[in-house]
């Protein structure tokens, strides 16, 4: 997606105009951070005047709150559709990392939002964010409870370190100007993750049995 602006006068429903200011807001708030980034900035680059930038959102923290919870939303849907998608538990790992980087595919405005953010000291935005890795985790953590045998508590710890080896992965693939291609990038952090998790045996007989007990891998 990108931030174009749409010509002054443009009529358009109130959903599109919330979305097309939505993206501008994103270009700004990527661009100057929280702090210094006006509604005037936001406006002028939507095409629109104040007044209605306004209509839509009553203040900048309110727009900002706004795009950080859609922003958030679209990394968990993300990670949870990379999760169902497949009932392959190899293809699971890797959909789950190729969730993140896709996430800061092209100019990562939206992951800057979501993790870099000049705001993040706000309680309501933290509160966002911390919400959206909570069911990350979640997301993975269900898996790994039912395919490795493990007690919830033992299968979200797995899941944090998958999350955090993809979260931490992609934003250094982002800082480094993406120099390692994309797809090979998915595959090196996949292999990385599958190295560890896939070796966490599975239960077959029954739920009484010790998973140390049992020599069958997850795929």
């Amino acid at each position: 997606m990108t931030g174009t602006a749409t010509p002054r006068g443009a009529r358009l429903s109130r959903g599109a105009r919330r979305a097309q200011l939505l993206l501008a807001a994103r270009d700004v708030f990527a661009e100057q951070g929280y702090h210094a980034a006006a509604m005037d900035d936001i406006a002028e680059r939507a095409g629109v005047s104040k007044p209605v930038l306004y209509q839509h959102f009553p203040g900048k923290l309110e727009l900002y709150q706004a795009l950080l919870t859609t922003y958030a939303e679209e990394l968990v849907e993300r990670v949870s559709g990379a999760i169902e998608r497949t009932g392959d538990n190899k293809e699971r790992v890797q959909a789950a990392v190729a969730a993140y980087f896709d996430f800061v595919a092209g100019e990562g405005k939206a992951y800057r939002l979501v993790f870099e953010s000049d705001l993040r000291g706000d309680p309501e935005a933290a509160s966002v964010v911390e919400s959206a890795l909570d069911r990350c985790i979640d997301a993975v953590a269900g898996a790994v409870t039912t395919d490795a045998g493990l007690d919830q508590d033992r299968a979200r710890l797995l899941a944090v370190g998958l999350v955090g080896l993809s979260q931490v992965g992609a934003q250094f693939w982002l800082d480094s100007d993406q120099r390692v291609p994309r797809d090979e990038a998915v595959a090196l952090m996949t292999s990385l993750a599958w190295r560890g998790i896939g070796g966490f045996p599975k239960l077959t007989d029954g739920p009484d049995q010790r998973p140390e007990q049992q020599r069958t891998d997850l795929h």
